[in-house]
């Protein structure tokens, strides 16, 4: 249970943070257009990069033993970054989010989240690079990998369905500056964890 916590958490920490795809599926959200397609197409698209990021890094690290080592530092490195730059977000401010427009048709619609998920390189480094990183550490990498997809699917429903319920909250730069900041903070304990090992 532990394990699958973990996931959980680190799965929802990262896939939180603001970025293209998750304004979309906010603004979809906010207009009711598509949402539950969206929905379920950003949360399994999680959950293939999730398997190839734990099940093929741990593959790998038998076959190369010293590629779980340089994958835990490059992910702690990876994440000690990443943190500096919710922080960086949250300290400066200035961000909100606002939908604006009129929804997609489903198959515009469709083609636009499949490019803002599997077009960005980003995706690859948080699913697969750092999240098979972290799984190194966890002997029960079903558990992880659970963990982390469960995440995928509570978000992307909760954004999607809740948007209207958030949008008064982020519309305002506050709201974002507290996300980032906290974002940074989980973002750098997982990266102690890490170099602690």
């Amino acid at each position: 249970m532990h394990t699958y916590l973990v996931g959980l958490g680190t799965g929802l920490s990262l896939i939180v943070a603001i970025g293209a795809q998750n304004a979309f599926v906010l603004r979809q959200g906010l207009l009711r257009s598509h949402v539950f397609a969206i929905g379920l197409f950003c949360a399994l698209s999680d959950a293939i990069l999730v398997c190839l990021g734990v099940f093929a890094a741990g593959k790998l690290s038998r076959i190369a033993p010293w590629f779980a080592e340089a994958m835990r530092w490059f992910g702690a490195a990876f994440l000690i970054l990443y943190g500096l730059k919710a922080a960086r977000s949250a300290l400066a401010g200035g961000d909100a989010l606002r939908a604006a427009g009129q929804g997609q048709a489903f198959w515009p619609a469709m083609g636009t989240v499949a490019a803002l998920t599997w077009a960005n390189p980003h995706v690859y480094l948080d699913t697969v690079v750092l999240l098979g990183a972290i799984s190194a550490e966890f002997s029960d990498k079903q558990a992880f990998a659970a963990g982390a997809i469960t995440g995928s699917f509570l978000f992307f429903f909760s954004l999607g369905y809740g948007a209207r319920l958030l949008a008064p909250i982020f519309a305002r730069p506050r709201a974002w500056q507290i996300l980032d900041m906290v974002i940074a903070l989980v973002m750098w304990s997982i990266a102690a964890k890490l170099i602690l090992g």
